[in-house]
């Protein structure tokens, strides 16, 4: 029984998959243990798993910054560099240091990108490092470029080598820019291992030390890349959905609901978002009464709303349940909920807020499946008529279905899981030999 530590830091987005893979090695006689913040312990251990926390809560992590809730989220929502300085870069030395107890007597770890201590450990202590990338703009290809406004600078359709060229300078610029502005802290980090300065140039870049890449999302959403990493594997969106890590208890108000009428409009903004929402969810109820439609507002625990008519409020519902029984899902875009809503087989209105979401946005419209609206212009005159060009529309409906019955047959989990078992049979292979 291999022990494989599988690592990741964010919101439930960056968390179900790993979970997902976890579970799927634990069936095939591994032993996963999932290192993650503290905030996940609970729902990990519950799914099943070992888990340990390396990272501090959000709760923690909040108060070091000095603002509540509300603040903590929209400051880091609103500015990416203060995500990577405020809530990162802290916990680097202190989450390695974790980290390394944990890999000691591992196989190999599987690791999130944002997980800035784990090429350092998977380098100590000579384990596989495994490489998830949860986002197709994760890749940094000068082919498909991120289309989020931290990559303005970028030719966003390249038609010639001129533009590819551009790309891939404009690329190194920007991660020289980063090495030297946090680099050092890299490196003290290797030193305090015993290691020397890095020979990686990048921070957000699959590192060189890398054995295998999985991509966790479907090739329909994201397609190969010529200039991805050696040893890439685009696997589909491993699938774990529930609250509190167990099995759903059942939801008597919102199954009645749900039989009781034409299928509603669902709204969501996952599970970081949520809590600082605006008044995203008024203006939502607010549009679902103009189409005259039902709605179904999933908003976090924390809300004064409450169920009134046609719009159910609920905290949270599994997506795998609700989704496929929506006219329509309206969500922030974030990967987890996108992979959902494809799954479904429902059309899309993407309404982004940070990081890549928006580059998520413009590939569910690109895939005739979705709609754009920026969170700044969600107000119930302006998105009332995008959802009723989406639900109206038939090849909204069409498109939406002919993708949700090709990515539904993709078991991601079970593939990661393979993939890990082919890369550590190829790793003991001159071990075996000598």
């Amino acid at each position: 029984m291999r022990k494989i530590v599988l690592t990741t830091v964010g919101t439930l987005g960056d968390l179900h998959p790993f979970i997902a893979i976890g579970l799927a090695l634990k069936r095939r006689g591994h032993h996963p243990v999932l290192a993650v913040a503290e905030d996940h312990l609970a729902k990990s251990r519950a799914a099943g798993l070992d888990a340990v926390a390396v990272l501090p809560s959000f709760d923690v992590v909040r108060q070091r910054m000095g603002l509540d809730e509300d603040d903590a989220v929209k400051r880091v929502m609103a500015d990416q560099t203060y995500l990577l300085e405020q809530v990162l870069l802290p916990w680097l030395a202190s989450s390695t240091d974790a980290l390394d107890e944990v890999v000691a007597d591992a196989s190999a770890l599987v690791a999130s990108l944002f997980v800035f201590g784990a090429p350092i450990i998977a380098e100590k202590r000579q384990v596989p490092l495994i490489s998830v990338i949860l986002q197709p703009m994760a890749i940094l290809s000068a082919y498909t470029t991120p289309k989020t406004p931290d990559f303005w600078m970028l030719k966003h359709s390249p038609g010639s080598q001129i533009g590819v060229r551009w790309n891939r300078m404009a690329y190194g610029v920007m991660r020289r820019i980063m090495r030297r502005r946090y680099g050092g802290k890299i490196d003290a980090v290797r030193a305090s291992h015993g290691l020397g300065p890095t020979r990686d140039p990048s921070m957000f870049d699959v590192s060189k030390e890398t054995a295998l890449t999985l991509c966790c999302y479907s090739p329909l959403f994201g397609p190969p890349q010529k200039d991805a990493p050696a040893n890439t594997e685009i696997i589909g969106f491993p699938v774990y959905d529930s609250q509190m890590g167990d099995s759903a208890a059942p939801d008597p108000e919102l199954d009645a609901f749900l039989a009781k009428g034409p299928p509603p409009l669902v709204f969501t903004l996952g599970s970081f978002a949520v809590y600082a929402p605006g008044d995203f969810y008024e203006e939502a109820a607010a549009a679902a009464r103009r189409l005259g439609m039902r709605a179904v507002l999933l908003t976090g625990e924390k809300t004064s709303l409450s169920s009134e008519g046609d719009i159910l409020v609920r905290p949270y519902a599994p997506h795998s349940m609700l989704f496929p029984r929506a006219a329509a899902i309206i969500h922030h875009g974030g990967i987890g909920t996108t992979g959902q809503a494809l799954r479904a087989g429902k059309p899309q209105l993407v309404v982004p807020h940070m990081g890549d979401q928006s580059d998520n946005a413009h590939r569910i419209k690109k895939m005739g499946v979705g709609r754009i609206l920026a969170a700044r212009r969600f107000t119930a005159g302006r998105a009332a008529p995008v959802i009723a060009s989406l639900v109206g529309d038939s090849s909204y409906r069409a498109e939406a279905e002919r993708a949700g019955a090709v990515i539904v047959q993709e078991d991601a989990a079970e593939a990661a899981a393979i993939a890990i078992e082919r890369l550590l049979g190829a790793a003991r292979e001159p071990a075996s030999s000598a």
